[in-house]
């Protein structure tokens, strides 16, 4: 294989550079006949095969370890004894920067590769991403996991919008630099956890879950502007650790501020006690939301729905998931409601395809990326999802899945699916050159200063967000709803 270039690196496939055969064996083996196979193979770890699907990993440090301590059994053990699991693994289509991540997060050498059929593929070692690369932004995740201190991420912000700049270079698709966006800042705010609990005595209580809401839940945000975030806690819960809750909520929403990430202006965090709720108050929350669709419940739903845990009780994640499922799917008048809110956000597009653009005012000239499209495609493609019972995930995947179950089109797809990708990716490059400008990041752009391909690219888009406005009027049959 030819050596990755710099601008290549972060995009290549795990396949691509998965070239070493994994060297396999039974749980049930001997530990000795295992040692020997290894041996005989000259590798440092070897895969453990189940059914024909791996289930564990032993490597050269485990049995040094087991030398070093029970050497006096080391003749009864097998396999299963010692193997560890369960196994830390990586798809052969995902790119290298996961493979990065997974490895600096877990602190490991190796992953094991498996396809989209759970199947052993091969392995891919730390060994073989500094073959190809040893200098690339992407180890800057390293940096973030080895920080001790708050004071030490605050420069990792202009690092991150550093990479970004250099990943742009590649064209690289908008779905791959909104993965890699997504990963730093679950990084970033994972490392800031670990550092508020172990040097500063702040912790999270077991029985409680800290979510990330709106695109940061979907992980599908461009540039990190504020926090949306919110907390969910047992009903049971000691008043002693709910009012550790709160104290973990204002650590972290002023360590995230301190580290670049602004707080939020409409202030949905978790750090504001609105936002800080039981599974029980959050179900009743819900319930008030879906029944009276009012400004202030249709946004409020409209950040929480997709909802992710961050940190904590991953089984809350399901639990608020299902319940928002089964809430929406029993009023009637719910998806209606929701569809008339969202096509009220009409792209900006007129007669033979004018672009419509703002007419007063600071904005003046220039026309709103997210209100004109990309609000209406994230929360169109939400509702109609959520009729399907699809929750989680980011518009791409859940596009995709409507369309696997035959409710959007091919044409459709393509159309909508184009003007999503299109909208993000157009936004994301105009949020770096204003940072590389020292001007302040919004959804605004001026269609002056694109080029010709990218205004035909951008009519075309707005008329793929007047194709879904048209599947929700149709679907939902808004016309014949009273206004």
């Amino acid at each position: 294989m030819t050596p990755a270039s710099d601008d290549s690196f972060f995009f290549i496939p795990v396949e691509v550079v998965c070239h070493r055969p994994a060297v396999t064996c039974s749980p049930d083996l001997g530990l000795v006949e295992m040692a020997r196979i290894m041996m005989d193979m000259n590798i440092s770890g070897i895969v453990v095969i189940e059914d024909d699907r791996p289930v564990g990993i032993v490597s050269l440090r485990d049995l040094r370890n087991l030398v070093a301590t029970v050497a006096h059994e080391i003749m009864t053990l097998t396999v299963r004894d010692v193997m560890k699991a369960p196994l830390i693994t990586i798809r052969s289509s995902d790119y290298l920067f996961k493979a990065i991540f997974l490895m600096a997060k877990q602190t490991i050498h190796r992953l094991v590769v498996i396809d989209e059929f759970d199947r052993l593929t091969g392995v891919i070692t730390d060994t073989d991403l500094l073959r190809i690369q040893t200098h690339n932004p992407l180890y800057l995740v390293q940096e973030i996991e080895s920080a001790q201190s708050v004071e030490q991420m605050q420069s990792f912000g202009k690092k991150m919008i550093g990479m970004l700049q250099y990943a742009l270079k590649t064209n690289a698709d908008a779905q791959s630099l909104i993965q890699l966006i997504a990963h730093f800042n679950d990084a970033l705010t994972q490392r800031l956890i670990h550092i508020l609990d172990h040097y500063h005595d702040v912790r999270l209580p077991t029985g409680a879950a800290y979510l990330s809401l709106g695109s940061e839940g979907r992980q599908e945000q461009t540039l990190r502007t504020d926090q949306d975030s919110a907390i969910v806690y047992q009903d049971d819960l000691s008043p002693r650790d709910i009012a550790e809750v709160h104290r973990f909520a204002e650590h972290l929403a002023s360590a995230l501020e301190r580290v670049g990430v602004p707080l939020c202006p409409g202030n949905v965090m978790a750090s504001n006690p609105e936002w800080c709720h039981s599974i029980s108050e959050w179900k009743n929350l819900i319930s008030m939301w879906v029944t009276r669709p009012d400004p202030d419940s249709t946004m409020c739903f409209g950040v929480f729905q997709d909802l992710r845990v961050q940190y904590g009780d991953a089984s809350f994640e399901v639990e608020l998931r299902n319940y928002i499922c089964e809430c929406t799917r029993s009023n009637a008048i719910f998806f209606p409601s929701m569809a008339r809110n969202i096509v009220r956000f009409k792209p900006p597009i007129g007669m033979f395809g004018r672009l419509l653009v703002e007419k007063k005012g600071e904005c003046r000239g220039k026309l709103d990326l997210k209100k004109g499209g990309i609000f209406a495609l994230v929360r169109g493609v939400s509702l109609i999802a959520l009729e399907a019972g699809i929750t989680g995930g980011t518009t791409w995947s859940k596009l995709e899945r409507l369309h696997h179950l035959h409710m959007v089109s091919d044409h459709d797809l393509e159309l909508i699916q184009g003007a999503f990708t299109f909208l993000i990716k157009l936004r994301l490059s105009k949020q770096l050159v204003a940072l590389s400008s020292g001007r302040g990041v919004d959804n605004f752009v001026n269609p002056l200063v694109l080029t010709d391909l990218e205004r035909d690219d951008l009519r075309t888009s707005f008329r793929g967000v007047g194709t879904l406005l048209n599947i929700l009027k149709n679907r939902y049959q808004l016309d014949q709803m009273a206004r």
